[in-house]
């Protein structure tokens, strides 16, 4: 949605009034108003869709024990905390990131993990390797070819979200699909490195039975 400058003149208790609200939701007064008038006028605004997105993964997410879930009104990002059962119990982040104008690709997901644990990394490595082989094996050819891409840097696993080749996913269902796709992956992440699975079979089981129970895929 473009934006451009305009002038308005408004009365000062009103400015006061709007500076305050904008302040409580911790954006500016130039988003505020152009979201009041987005409302009144029945438009939903990039800021408005995200929101909505974020508020389902909440519902559906924040629910479940262990999970932490922060994001910032007017933001694009929403962050996860999940502990894993690891020894010194350390804390995997996935930071959702939704993009204002997508294209082929809607978001990202971004998988942050901070250890200085040789054994853990060398652990996380192998399970977002296998993670990739059966997403190559079972979903990427529904999507436009280059929407799903992935890296692995510095303490993180990166992965693009994009919505299958001719399906036009609600608000809803986008939400739906992110916040199943991070469940699962966070369950047999977690199973994985408590060694509940004694083949690579066993877990592509488990992954096929995520695909089968009728979630969107993304």
């Amino acid at each position: 949605m473009k934006k451009n400058m305009y002038s308005l003149m408004l009365a000062e208790d009103v400015i006061r009034e709007i500076d305050r609200l904008a302040a409580e939701k911790n954006t500016n007064r130039s988003n505020f108003i152009n979201q009041i008038l987005a409302d009144y006028v029945s438009l939903t605004t990039p800021e408005k869709h995200v929101q909505n997105i974020f508020d389902i993964i909440e519902n559906l997410i924040g629910n479940r024990e262990g999970y932490l879930l922060s994001c910032q009104p007017n933001d694009f990002t929403m962050s996860i905390k999940s502990p894993l059962q690891y020894h010194y119990r350390p804390t995997i982040r996935y930071e959702v990131e939704m993009y204002r104008t997508p294209q082929r690709t809607i978001g990202q997901l971004k998988i942050i993990f901070r250890t200085t644990s040789a054994e853990l990394l060398v652990e996380l490595t192998r399970f977002f390797k296998i993670w990739i082989q059966l997403e190559n094996i079972y979903i990427k050819h529904f999507f436009e070819k280059g929407a799903i891409e992935y890296g692995m840097e510095n303490g993180k696993f990166l992965r693009t979200f994009a919505v299958p080749n001719d399906s036009d996913y609600t608000e809803e269902q986008i939400g739906n699909a992110i916040s199943n796709y991070i469940a699962t992956f966070d369950e047999m992440l977690k199973d994985f490195l408590a060694g509940k699975y004694s083949t690579t079979e066993e877990m592509e089981k488990r992954y096929l039975q995520y695909l089968n129970s009728g979630v969107q895929i993304i």
